[in-house]
């Protein structure tokens, strides 16, 4: 027996199609009104196909105002909508007091799934300060990606799962994997704050890409351009989609993007358009490309007066020599007053320009006597240099390695003070 608790949007659609796929359901919602509506295929929401879907498999589900229906349930989804105020902040309250009407009624050791929308942090805390620790409840965060008008379809048809878990590497409990398994769909486990904040990456990459659009295809009305016939080589590209860049990195660098960038802003400033989309983006990317320089502030520079900088990578990217805009090069500029050893495969650079800065012949060579490293182009030829290696070479063991071309693993095992973009270091504080 599969259970769902909050029966707006989300549970509604949910838990039919839970019915749909063979399950038996109890569906809850503290409203006996609504709930005798939906008993009767009377929806407080329009979707496509929700009538069907209902008739087909009412046989399966019930409808209840009573919480305690669901103490006969091994698996229970909370599936409340999230709703946001008028400064769009999201209001858990009756979240918060949804799970405080079902707790009471949960067996010991059923396995509570949330798949209502919360801040990075709300599933963590909902384990450690609310859910009494004698209930030896399973706790999960899940991902939802309804689209309203297509809820139907999103709930029968899933993408994949995305799946928030206090141990990501211990297997899912056996029903909530074979209700994950009904659905056909990859499913991915992660740590809880992972998956509450992939829902919010999903949203963000959504808005750009509905902002870019927007900025473009005002841009096509001013300039004799249509936005119809450049969207199909859009979609034809495969960074785009399937592929889109989803690395981190340290902004966008080499020359061709930022020209296109600065072409529509130009543009935009003579034919009167709105662009402001695209000076976020340059302020992000130069924020971005300073991450380097901000952990050694951090980590280097706050702990030793002269330090000597081991860069390895001067390219703005591997297998190229151009230095057009690498973040590199930025680095060596900000920190000139300091020594700087450098290695890089096929860029090199004028000593002259940069005198406090020495080009080395190989990786370990520029190691020596450095007390920090960092990895600024990921170029293969370095993740088959021993770690061990490095520490040797090294008089410090900083290091910082925003692209993640080592092994992060052996390098740790190493002694290595290991530092990578989007992985946090230490322990969480929420």
């Amino acid at each position: 027996m599969i259970g769902f608790a909050g029966l707006s949007h989300l549970g509604i659609s949910y838990s039919l199609a839970t019915a749909a796929k063979g399950f038996e359901v109890v569906a809850f919602h503290s409203s006996a009104g609504l709930v005798a509506d939906l008993g009767r295929g009377k929806f407080p929401i329009e979707e496509p196909g929700l009538a069907e879907l209902f008739t087909a498999n009412q046989k399966r589900i019930l409808f209840t105002a009573s919480a305690a229906d669901l103490s006969a349930c091994e698996l229970v989804f909370v599936s409340l909508d999230v709703k946001t105020d008028d400064a769009n902040r999201s209001d858990t309250t009756p979240l918060c007091e949804l799970l405080r009407q079902i707790t009471p009624h949960l067996p010991k050791g059923c396995t509570l799934v949330l798949l209502s929308q919360v801040n990075p942090g709300f599933t963590r805390k909902l384990c450690e300060n609310f859910l009494p620790q004698s209930l030896a409840v399973k706790v999960f965060y899940q991902v939802e990606t309804l689209i309203f008008g297509r809820a139907v379809e999103r709930a029968l048809h899933p993408e994949r799962y995305m799946v928030g878990a206090a141990d990501p590497d211990q297997p899912l409990p056996e029903l909530f994997r074979r209700w994950h398994a009904s659905f056909g769909c990859p499913v991915l486990v992660m740590r809880y704050e992972s998956a509450e904040l992939a829902k919010i990456a999903i949203n963000l990459f959504l808005v750009s890409t509905v902002s870019t659009t927007n900025t473009l295809s005002e841009l096509c009305e001013k300039i004799g351009a249509d936005w119809s016939e450049i969207a199909p080589a859009l979609r034809l590209d495969k960074r785009i989609g399937p592929h889109a860049y989803l690395s981190p990195g340290l902004g966008i660098a080499g020359g061709n993007l930022e020209r296109d960038l600065m072409t529509v802003k130009q543009l935009a400033g003579e034919h009167g358009c709105e662009a402001g989309v695209i000076e976020a983006w340059l302020l992000n990317s130069r924020y971005s490309r300073d991450w380097v320089l901000r952990k050694i502030h951090a980590l280097v520079l706050a702990n030793k007066e002269d330090p000597t900088l081991v860069l390895w990578g001067l390219a703005y990217k591997p297998n190229t020599h151009s230095t057009k805009n690498s973040p590199a090069l930025a680095l060596i500029d900000a920190l000139a007053a300091f020594t700087k050893m450098a290695y890089d495969p096929q860029a090199t650079l004028d000593a002259k320009t940069y005198p406090r800065l020495r080009l080395a012949s190989s990786p370990l060579e520029a190691c020596r006597g450095g007390d920090a490293l960092v990895v600024m182009t990921p170029w293969p030829e370095f993740a088959k240099i021993e770690p061990a290696e490095i520490q040797e070479s090294m008089k410090g063991n900083v290091l910082i390695d925003p692209f993640g071309a080592l092994n992060e693993t052996a390098c740790v095992e190493a002694g290595l003070a290991y530092h990578r973009l989007g992985v946090s270091i230490g322990e969480c504080v929420l």
